[in-house]
C-alpha cells in the first residue's frame, strides 16, 4: 500500500503524518507537493494540518484551488482513502469533499491539549480497529475547529452514520459535539484532532495508531477480495 502526504505552503504536520505511516505501518509513503497533477500511484492520501497559505481569507479557502485538489477529488470518487486532519479537514470541507464548515472556536482562543473522543462509527476504513463507542485520547491544536452544519445536513449525517467521532467534552463549540465526519461512501474522513500525534507511547497516547492500522487492514482486505475474483 502506498501513501501520499500532501504538502501546501504553510503545512506543518506533514512530517508527523509521514512518520506515523513509516513507524506504525512500514509502508511506502511520499511527500507530494500541492502542484502535483497525478495521484494515481497512491492508495491513501493524507491531507495534514498546519496553516496552508497562512490561513488567509479563510482556513483552507486557498488550498482548495491547488492543482492537487482536483486529483484528490478524483481519488475520492475512485474509492481511494482520503484523510484530512485539522487544516486538512478544513480544506476538504472547502473543496466540497465533506459536508459542513469549520468556524472560530467558541472561546475565540487557540486550543492545544489532549481530548477524549468517542468512536461513533467504527465501520469506516479509518476506524475498524476501534470498538463502537470506545473512548480514545487524541490531541487537538486549532483555533478554527468549531464544526458547523445546518439542521438538515446534521440530520443527514446522523441518518447516514457519517459522524465518525464526537468530543466527550466539546472544546470548541462544534454542533452535536462533532469532531470528525465522513462522506456518504465512508472513504473520505475529516477530523480536527491529530491521530498522528498519538501514534506512539512516547507522545503520551497510542490511540491514534489504530487509525493507520485500520487503513492498511481495510486495503489488504479489499486487495485480497479483488485477487480472489
Amino acid at each position: 500500500m502506498k501513501f501520499a502526504v500532501l504538502v501546501f505552503p504553510g503545512s506543518n504536520c506533514d512530517i508527523d503524518c509521514y512518520k506515523a505511516v513509516e513507524d506504525s505501518l512500514g509502508e511506502p509513503v511520499d511527500y507530494v507537493w500541492h502542484t502535483a497533477t497525478d495521484l494515481s500511484a497512491y492508495d491513501c492520501i493524507l491531507v495534514p494540518g498546519g496553516f496552508s497559505y497562512g490561513d488567509y481569507l479563510r482556513c483552507g479557502a486557498i488550498s482548495r484551488f491547488a492543482p492537487v485538489m482536483a486529483e484528490v477529488a478524483k481519488a475520492a470518487e475512485q474509492g481511494k482513502f482520503v484523510l484530512g486532519i485539522c487544516n486538512g479537514f478544513q480544506i476538504l470541507t472547502e473543496a466540497g469533499l465533506l459536508p459542513g464548515a469549520l468556524r472560530r472556536n467558541m472561546s475565540m482562543k487557540f486550543r492545544c491539549h489532549d481530548t477524549v473522543l468517542k468512536v461513533v462509527n467504527n465501520t469506516t476504513p479509518f476506524t475498524i480497529d476501534y470498538a463502537k463507542d470506545e473512548e480514545i485520547v487524541i490531541p487537538i491544536a486549532h483555533g478554527e475547529g468549531n464544526y458547523y452544519c445546518d439542521e438538515e445536513t446534521l440530520a443527514e449525517l446522523q441518518a447516514n452514520n457519517q459522524i465518525v467521532f464526537t468530543y466527550s467534552d466539546n472544546p470548541n463549540g462544534s454542533v452535536a459535539d462533532i469532531a470528525g465526519v465522513s462522506n456518504v461512501a465512508g472513504n473520505v474522513v475529516g477530523m480536527m484532532p491529530h491521530p498522528e500525534r498519538a501514534a506512539n507511547s512516547l507522545l503520551g497516547s497510542e490511540d491514534g495508531k489504530r487509525m493507520f492500522t485500520s487503513i492498511l487492514k481495510t486495503w489488504r482486505d479489499r486487495y485480497d477480495a479483488a485477487s480472489i475474483r
